[in-house]
């Protein structure tokens, strides 16, 4: 990249205060709102599944996931046509180049992203009218989806990413903090069938939180310039799951499908969001003292070591908050114990209980120290992809 003279950084920073700015934060800006919309449309549509029913394609939550569709993938075409057409030699050290097309990393990604969404709508919309309401979350339009999601926000991370490892204090931090947490509320919701908190004292409760949350929380961990990186994103995640939580029962809903067993009368909250921000603070903690991870035998001792400690940790306080979710003492608006539950679900003492937990039952699944074994080692994997990732990312310059 050309060197850029003083005066002409005076000149600038004078007379055209915004250019920085178009730089480095509208686009940030732009594609943190356009993940934030996705999320909060995501989780609106299964409070809109579980309250009211599929009724059509062009429901508020629908237009809010493909709004942040298509922010992300402007974003990402302007910055492509940014930087092949309208910027000169200086583009080269700021951008990739794709097909003889330039833009930063984090837009191309953000472009794909938004292909695979905008093309699961008709998708999902035909998918429905064929099968009628979801049975499952993951089905292969909304897989489509969650695929185009993912792409948008990696897109968002590395776009924010390439601002703060551009900065030599921590000024860029907040954003990537912010996005950080969203990410991880995505991954959150893709799971949400197996961490209700009736789940919460089987197998594959951890096992898939082994899956989905050590990777990303030690790649922000490993990413961030912050203090604490991990506990801020796992903080953000919280933050945003109770907001949904609290402000969706708010709002008026009445069930459109039969059949009615639970005669809702508001939106209905996710559960209470997990309690990840307690093994993040142990990520942070022993991340603060492994300046290189060295070769991979280190590696993997420190993959272990993360995988084992946010398992151990997840396990000793989820494991006793869960009994507190199902007791009446969490049925209040801050808690939202006992009010996660669908029109279509029968009343019933179920409620309270913990799911397939009984070591006589052929489908149980409950929690042996053979699962332990397995879950540890899936924490691990997932620790190890976020320590490679994390140090991929601290390197990320465009």
């Amino acid at each position: 990249m050309d060197a850029v003279s003083p005066v002409a950084a005076d000149f600038n920073t004078k007379v055209r205060p915004w250019a920085g700015f178009d730089e480095f934060l509208w686009t940030g800006y732009l594609l943190a709102f356009a993940i934030t919309s996705i999320t909060v449309g995501l989780i609106w549509d299964i409070s809109w599944h579980m309250s009211i029913g599929r009724d059509t394609f062009w429901t508020p939550a629908h237009m809010a996931i493909y709004l942040g569709g298509a922010m992300g993938g402007f974003v990402g075409g302007w910055l492509a046509i940014k930087y092949t057409f309208l910027l000169g030699p200086e583009r080269e050290g700021a951008s990739v180049s794709i097909l003889g097309a330039r833009a930063p990393l984090g837009a191309w990604v953000a472009i794909w992203g938004a292909i695979a969404m905008i093309t699961s709508g008709p998708f999902d919309d035909w998918w429905h009218n064929a099968y009628g309401l979801d049975v499952k979350i993951i089905s292969p339009p909304h897989a489509v989806l969650g695929l185009g999601m993912f792409g948008i926000s990696v897109g968002a991370l590395l776009l924010v990413l390439s601002r703060q490892n551009q900065r030599q204090d921590t000024s860029g931090s907040g954003l990537f903090v912010y996005v950080g947490g969203v990410f991880l509320v995505l991954g959150a919701v893709f799971i949400t069938e197996t961490t209700f908190p009736n789940h919460q004292h089987g197998r594959l409760f951890y096992l898939a939180c082994s899956m989905v949350f050590p990777m990303r929380l030690v790649a922000m961990g490993r990413a961030g310039k912050c203090s604490w990186p991990a506990t801020r994103v796992a903080l953000v995640y919280m933050l945003i799951d109770c907001l949904m939580m609290w402000i969706l029962p708010l709002f008026k809903a009445q069930p459109m499908l039969a059949p009615i067993y639970n005669p809702v009368t508001h939106m209905v909250p996710p559960a209470f969001p997990l309690l990840v921000v307690v093994p993040a603070i142990v990520i942070d903690l022993v991340l603060s003292k492994v300046v290189d991870r060295g070769g991979w035998l280190k590696t993997l001792g420190l993959a272990l070591l993360l995988g084992g400690l946010f398992l151990g940790i997840l396990m000793a306080v989820q494991w006793y908050f869960a009994k507190f979710l199902l007791s009446p003492a969490a049925d209040n608006w801050f808690f939202g114990g006992n009010r996660y539950w669908p029109y279509s679900s029968r009343p019933g003492i179920y409620r309270q209980e913990f799911w397939r937990v009984e070591k006589s039952n052929m489908n149980s699944d409950y929690l042996r120290f053979s699962g332990v074994l397995l879950c540890w080692g899936v924490a691990s994997v997932s620790a190890w992809l976020g320590l490679v990732w994390g140090d991929w990312m601290r390197k990320v310059r465009r």
